[in-house]
């Protein structure tokens, strides 16, 4: 079992370790936390700064030429698809997931009635990230033409689910909760043999695991940028739309910026050719211009080596979780299986709340989901398997010291 000093060895031999300098980290601070909000990168102070003092500062209005603010959501989607298998053209950095998710759903229903009426129900799994399902039932009671969401509790219970009155697949590839990740290809070929149209929703694999959304034949798909992506608090969420729906789908949301000229300012909507149809409305400069600052970290390496990090630091916490606090009530509901695990790694507690909270205060940050579950998530580009030891370390001295059970420890918090 490794040690501390072996820890030490690999992150001295990391190809990505050079990587962690452009990111700004507190010295005091093991951060666990990448899969709910990434690590600011260096850059992204300088660049605020000047997109608030020069840009808008100096340049005013003048800017949406001069400094390419009109066509940021695009230059954007084109340095991000190489991230998730896509092609120049087919990807958006804009509003929110849950808009996004809301207009790609939305269209690909309206497609899939157009085609065979019907066509109505949504499948998805009942522990799908909840923005998803809402957005899903929010959509259903809205259409009121007998659309509605049907849920599964496993994924071995989705081909049964997929029956002929199905318009859409809506999953995300990696499970919020546990880290378990999907075959994305396989279960879009199934939902594709139904007549079912595959819908992905990538925000826990987007940076985090080599993405192929071409070559799994997927038809559409949302994600964020404030993860794995580094892109900041609330930052512009992105979508992808496969190249033969691009000028088929109508977005339920058809704002001005999606028109094909929208300085025309025609009175009547004349959808964009391509992915520019699923712009809405003016774009929130300032948190897109720091988008760019995480995507450029990753033209530094490539997705194959960010995974073969990911996949050593998760078998690495794994393992020294299981030495070190195995006389604990831990049970690991992350796979251990590489083809079925993302980049976090989940434990179930029967005083999670408490004990992770109580893991925060030794300046060890990963963060609580219901029920019970001990969430870490590991970020390639910035973690290193020292860490991982550090992390563990602490936890064993909260579990053995019963550290959780400090009052302080048991006071829920707004977020958790």
């Amino acid at each position: 079992m490794p040690n501390r000093d072996d820890c030490l060895q690999l992150d001295a031999h990391d190809p990505l370790a050079p990587l962690r300098a452009a990111f700004e980290l507190p010295p005091s601070v093991v951060y666990l936390d990448g899969n709910s909000l990434g690590a600011r990168p260096r850059a992204a102070a300088a660049r605020a700064a000047q997109v608030v003092q020069q840009e808008w500062g100096e340049g005013l209005i003048r800017s949406w030429n001069s400094a390419g603010w009109f066509a940021l959501p695009r230059r954007l989607g084109d340095r991000l698809a190489p991230l998730i298998g896509a092609g120049a053209g087919e990807v958006l950095v804009t509003d929110t997931t849950s808009v996004n998710l809301f207009k790609l759903l939305g269209a690909l229903l309206r497609l899939q009635h157009e085609r065979d009426a019907r066509r109505r129900v949504i499948v998805s799994e009942r522990g799908n990230f909840p923005t998803d399902l809402h957005i899903a039932q929010g959509l259903a009671r809205m259409l009121r033409q007998g659309h509605e969401l049907r849920l599964v509790d496993r994924a071995e219970d989705i081909p049964a689910a997929l029956g002929d009155d199905v318009a859409v697949l809506m999953l995300t590839q990696v499970d919020y909760r546990t880290g378990a990740l999907h075959d994305m290809a396989a279960l879009t070929r199934l939902a594709h043999e139904r007549g079912a149209l595959a819908l992905w929703d990538l925000a826990h694999s987007a940076g985090a695991l080599p993405v192929d959304l071409r070559g799994a034949d997927a038809d559409a798909a949302v994600g964020c940028t404030y993860k794995y992506l580094n892109g900041g608090p609330g930052a512009p969420a992105f979508l992808w739309i496969a190249p033969r729906w691009q000028g088929v789908l109508e977005t339920p949301l058809s704002g001005w910026w999606g028109h094909a000229e929208p300085f025309a300012m025609e009175p009547q909507y004349r959808p964009d050719a391509g992915i520019g149809r699923f712009l809405c409305g003016t774009q929130g400069i300032v948190s897109q211009a720091l988008v760019e600052c995480g995507l450029e970290v990753f033209e530094r390496t490539d997705m194959a080596a960010v995974r073969h990090k990911s996949l050593a630091l998760t078998d690495l916490f794994i393992a020294l979780v299981e030495q070190r606090c195995g006389a604990h009530p831990l049970t690991l509901i992350t796979p251990r299986q590489h083809e079925r695990r993302g980049s976090q790694v989940s434990w179930q507690h029967p005083q999670g709340y408490a004990v992770m909270q109580a893991l925060i205060g030794r300046g060890v940050i990963g963060d609580y989901r219901e029920p019970g579950i001990l969430r870490f998530g590991f970020t390639p580009l910035y973690t290193r398997f020292i860490d991982v030891w550090d992390a563990v370390e602490a936890l064993r001295a909260v579990l053995d010291g019963e550290e959780w059970k400090q009052e302080r420890f048991q006071v829920r918090t707004a977020v958790t």
